[in-house]
């Protein structure tokens, strides 16, 4: 299928849609600047042993190796600005086409944007908690402060090591969250999947239960992924190219019919 009418079927499917949600990944910030985890040459893990620097039990043993990998993205995630693929979504929500945002990032890039309900199945840094007394405190002041003196942050009431509200290998999801994206996914009749090589579980399974119960799969990433042969839509260019064009289809097409 041609790219124009690629985007033209995916818009027509977000139009006759009563519940539609987004499932982005690494890939739709790394327009902004923000590496992923994976690409050759430049992802995350290229240089670092995830299961070293970003485990619970690796941050338990020696928490110095995770604030060492994570300060320069701390640095890149705190410059980094929206892209036009997360402002697509957010007006999608506004104009009440988008139940939610389901996001495996944590650089709150969809929220800046102005998307208002995220689901952040992997966590955020926005809030810290003590290892030890599970005192809670303010996430983006405590990194902050790490950036200027490079100590890695205690809590003030015990003194124990602080770690940010993200979710690292050997952690569960959180509860809640999953409840909601689980919900929204066997609800939804169109999940567009954004930046997502769909490579991480349980995450990766969703458009598959999507489709299970009877919703459409719109595919949005540079890469193939095991899901594009359920999808009613594939399109392997960048999604900060793809999301406008889509949301400018909807645009067009409604202001046509009134």
């Amino acid at each position: 299928m041609l790219f124009e009418d690629n985007i033209a079927h995916a818009a027509d499917l977000i139009i006759n849609a009563t519940r539609v949600v987004a499932l982005t990944g690494a890939g739709i910030s790394t327009p902004s600047g923000i590496p992923d985890f994976r690409s050759p040459g430049s992802g995350l893990w290229e240089k670092a042993d995830p299961f070293v620097v970003a485990s619970l039990e690796g941050f338990l043993r020696n928490p110095n190796a995770f604030y060492d990998w994570i300060k320069p993205l701390i640095q890149i995630t705190r410059s980094a600005q929206p892209n036009a693929a997360h402002i697509a979504l957010a007006e999608l929500e506004a104009r009440g086409k988008l139940r939610a945002v389901i996001t495996q990032n944590i650089d709150n890039l969809h929220q800046r944007a102005g998307s208002r309900r995220v689901l952040e199945v992997h966590g955020n840094a926005r809030t810290a908690t003590c290892v030890q007394c599970y005192t809670q405190a303010d996430g983006d002041a405590m990194l902050e402060k790490f950036l200027v003196d490079e100590k890695i942050p205690v809590c003030e009431v015990c003194g124990g090591t602080m770690k940010p509200n993200v979710i690292l290998f050997g952690e569960m999801l959180p509860a809640r969250v999953m409840e909601q994206v689980e919900a929204e996914t066997k609800l939804c009749d169109v999940m567009i999947v954004a930046g997502s090589s769909l490579e991480v579980a349980p995450v990766c399974d969703l458009p598959r239960a999507a489709k299970k119960c009877g919703g459409q799969i719109i595919i949005v990433n540079h890469s193939p992924t095991y899901a594009d042969k359920h999808a009613a839509v594939v399109i392997h260019q960048d999604v900060a190219m793809v999301l406008p064009k889509i949301v400018e289809r909807i645009n067009r097409v409604q202001k046509r019919i009134g």
